[in-house]
């Protein structure tokens, strides 16, 4: 029993002179590029987003009470004195 081995190409979908042909380079750098844009807004989605003025002392914060009951102890004014009847 003798097998005669047939040489099968595999990989190779297209002939030599198209991938060298500049209008392929020109579609590969394109898909490489695109990919590289994916990857990046990929992980930009995955990382929690970080605020720094959450972080930083600003203008936000209000020098006085405006609630309803101003003399309540807030965490900005722990030290105010509370009038419970």
């Amino acid at each position: 029993m003798t097998w005669s081995l047939a040489v099968v190409p595999a990989g190779l979908l297209l002939p030599e002179s198209v991938l060298q042909s500049e209008s392929f380079a020109i579609l590969a750098a394109f898909v490489a590029v695109n990919t590289v844009m994916y990857a990046a807004l990929a992980i930009g989605k995955i990382v929690p987003m970080v605020h720094l003025a959450d972080y930083l002392p600003g203008r936000r914060r209000r020098g006085e009470t405006r609630s309803i009951y101003p003399d309540a102890v807030t965490p900005e004014h722990p030290n105010a004195v509370s009038e419970q009847v």
